[in-house]
């Protein structure tokens, strides 16, 4: 008696994802470690200097930590209720933050009190920030005003109120000392200069700014609120270089890497994108569990920072780079290499003996085996094969079809069955690899159950799927055909222009040619 012969499934090639430069390096973080605060968390900043400790405001705190720490090294908690926007001086020396009272406080990062508070602004202040010469610190707040305040004397020193609704993010210039942004709740971004008492540029974002960022050269500055994303041309009195619309909901937070080559955005519909500043498209996108407040990267984008809505914070690091000169055992050769060596080749009286291999079968190759079709099918028509592997579902279905018990495995089915059956069906019929086998298989199911239509909605609604995917797949291929034509047209009108041209050529210059040679 013959030996069964399992299965045979038919591989086909899989459309592999492209592995960019990109990919590969930013698949090079770390699984996050998840820390979580008491509220949403609105700012994370990294401390410009070493060893790179970030802040993160959350609620009425502000909590210090270490690159590598999971637990605050410092928490500033004078706050009577919540605490804004705590960014460092450039020297990593003071820290400064907004509050729900208006109050802005400026921290010394190795104390715990504040060391100067600025009182000017009558409601929340969201924004603040330091200027280039680290002596000044610029603000906004929710009275729709941006001030400016001296840090040795605590005093303000100008105020600007040409916004028209909350002030919610800005920054400062690298480059000029006297230069800071703002974004706001009115749709605008506004340039200020400290030495004019009027903002110098409007900039027109058309929804509400969320965030606010300049490029080192403090030639381009980016915009985000509502979908979009929006660069502008500082130096071309704000003109639009583009607009992203690569999320789906409000984008909350931007940050650029160590070398300005890639920026990041944040937004409520939890993914982070990463788009190339030379090209502006999307070279990369990470998906976290929750809508997503702020971000930060580590000046050496050892780092990365994500805070969200539910006051967990996500930090990925870098994996180290795997060291290649790795003292690895070397394995031992078998013992048959040293009697034969590693390259014998068996000779013609050579008698070889062979170990049997015990071939394993599975589930609906025993079922087979033992002529149970029915069965057979519903073990591949189990989630496991029949969403992940769903050529191993056809491969049976072809295998009964052959032996021709398929119609005895699909009949005799209740309306759960009936069900699962014509939703693989209407989902993979319109794949070519699957078309011949499922296009038999619904014709089956079609004969054996059209007496039962109308008895049951949800079987009656599977058909009507099952008539919808093949009716449109139907409507695409003729396209196709009409297209296919159409090209048919045109490639058959180059051959002949292609070939009048060498015949005139032809008769031309060749034919003159010959006469000659035979004159001569």
């Amino acid at each position: 008696m013959a030996t069964y012969k399992p299965v045979v499934v038919q591989a086909f090639p899989k459309l592999g994802e492209r592995i960019t430069k990109d990919t590969a390096y930013w698949r090079g973080y770390k699984t996050p470690v998840q820390i979580k605060e008491f509220g949403a968390i609105n700012t994370i900043d990294f401390s410009p200097v070493p060893p790179y400790n970030y802040a993160v405001t959350a609620s009425s705190r502000i909590h210090i930590y270490g690159r590598y720490s999971q637990e605050p090294i410092k928490t500033f908690s004078r706050f009577k209720d919540a605490a804004y926007c705590a960014t460092y001086r450039d020297d990593g020396n003071l820290l400064v933050a907004g509050s729900e009272e208006g109050s802005i406080y400026l921290f010394d990062v190795s104390g715990r009190a504040p060391l100067r508070q600025f009182d000017g602004h009558t409601k929340p202040v969201h924004v603040v920030g330091f200027l280039s010469d680290k002596y000044r610190v610029f603000s906004g707040g929710d009275d729709y005003s941006s001030n400016l305040w001296d840090i040795a004397s605590a005093t303000e020193i100008v105020s600007y109120s040409e916004h028209t609704d909350y002030v919610r993010c800005g920054c400062a210039s690298k480059v000029n000392a006297d230069v800071f942004i703002t974004g706001s709740y009115d749709h605008t971004v506004k340039l200020f200069d400290a030495r004019t008492k009027s903002s110098v540029m409007t900039i027109e974002h058309g929804q509400p700014v969320e965030s606010v960022l300049l490029f080192p050269s403090g030639g381009l500055l980016v915009s985000a609120g509502g979908r979009y994303v929006k660069v502008w041309d500082v130096l071309k009195g704000g003109q639009l270089l583009v607009s992203l619309k690569n999320h789906h909901k409000t984008v909350t937070c931007l940050c650029l890497n160590s070398s300005g080559q890639r920026l990041l955005s944040g937004s409520l519909d939890r993914h982070v994108k990463i788009y190339s500043t030379t090209s502006y498209k999307v070279v990369h996108s990470f998906n976290y569990a929750t809508s997503i407040l702020s971000l930060a990267l580590s000046p050496e984008d050892e780092t990365i920072v994500v805070g969200m809505t539910n006051g967990v914070l996500s930090v990925k690091h870098k994996k180290p780079e795997e060291r290649k000169e790795k003292s690895q055992k070397k394995r031992q050769p078998a013992y048959r290499t040293y009697v034969k060596g590693r390259t014998y080749m068996p000779k013609q009286e050579d008698f070889c003996v062979s170990k049997p291999v015990k071939r394993v079968l599975r589930k609906y190759d025993k079922l087979l085996k033992s002529f149970q079709s029915s069965k057979a099918l519903d073990a591949v028509l189990e989630p496991p094969i029949r969403l992940y592997t769903p050529e191993v579902t056809v491969a049976v279905m072809q295998e009964l079809h052959r032996r021709g018990t398929l119609r005895s495995a699909l009949a005799g089915r209740d309306e759960k069955q009936i069900n699962l059956l014509l939703t693989f069906v209407a989902r993979r019929v319109i794949e070519p690899r699957f078309t011949p086998v499922l296009v038999t298989v619904a014709d089956m199911i079609t004969d054996i159950y059209q007496p039962v239509v109308g008895q049951s909605a949800i079987v009656d609604r599977q058909f009507l799927r099952l008539q919808e995917a093949i009716g449109k797949e139907i409507d695409y291929q003729e396209e196709l055909l009409e297209v296919l034509g159409m090209m048919d047209t045109l490639f058959a009108t180059f051959t002949e222009r292609r070939a009048t041209y060498l015949e005139e050529n032809k008769s031309n210059g060749l034919t003159e040619t010959i006469e000659t040679n035979i004159n001569n």
